[in-house]
């Protein structure tokens, strides 16, 4: 199988969590020695919000705290590249050709942000489009998608099941901006939707479930 794994900044990044990007190093690396291939895509969490802020005060505008941004994501993207050693490419993808590239030398693919505009989960999902990936699995801060925002609503229902069309309706925000937080961004489901493109959403704390979803169990919220 040929999975994209999107592993937020809210989980591993808010605030670092070392002990967890480890046991995602040694997971990943696990999955690749199943046969699989792997590109994985890392956010910049509540630290890359912190330099939007900064950013913004000096009066830069959206496009500069974008690309602040993604700096942050590529230094985490970097560090995680790092941990996996000789499983990973020789250097973070900056580009999705880098990433086609680095997976075909059969590589573990490690990326931060790509471009100003979009998050770090349109970016998964461009990756996956651009090397034909079988399935995308993000690792959020909640257990899947639910039919509200579960920090605000406490009678809120995890769905375990979702069409592309279904989304629209859960989105608390339809256009990008710098450090925008929600359950998945509208511009990554607009690619999937193309490309008929299965995406998991399951709890990044707990590693192992990316594993669960790659062997096909019952977790998190299936999208397809």
């Amino acid at each position: 199988m040929r999975l994209v794994v999107r592993i937020g900044g809210s989980v591993v990044a808010s605030p670092v969590n070392t002990e967890l990007m480890s046991k995602y190093a040694d997971l990943l690396k696990t999955v690749k020695s199943q046969g699989h291939e792997v590109a994985v895509v890392l956010g910049g969490g509540a630290l890359a919000r912190e330099f939007i802020g900064i950013a913004r005060n000096l009066g830069l505008d959206m496009q500069a705290q974008d690309e602040i941004a993604i700096s942050v994501s590529r230094l985490f993207a970097q560090l995680f590249l790092k941990k996996l050693g000789d499983a990973g490419c020789s250097k973070v993808a900056l580009t999705l050709d880098d990433a086609a590239e680095c997976l075909g030398e059969g590589k573990i693919v490690v990326m931060g942000g790509l471009k100003p505009g979009i998050t770090t989960d349109a970016v998964a999902a461009l990756v996956a489009e651009r090397v034909n990936a079988d399935l995308l699995v993000k690792g959020t801060d909640q257990d899947g998608v639910y039919d509200k925002d579960p920090r605000k609503h406490a009678d809120a229902v995890k769905l375990d099941r979702l069409g592309f069309d279904d989304l629209p309706k859960i989105f608390e925000q339809s256009v990008h901006k710098a450090g925008m937080h929600q359950i998945i961004d509208p511009e990554a489901v607009k690619v999937l939707k193309r490309r008929r493109l299965k995406l998991i959403v399951v709890n990044g704390f707990k590693p192992e479930n990316i594993l669960a979803a790659v062997n096909g169990e019952n977790v998190g919220t299936v999208i397809s």
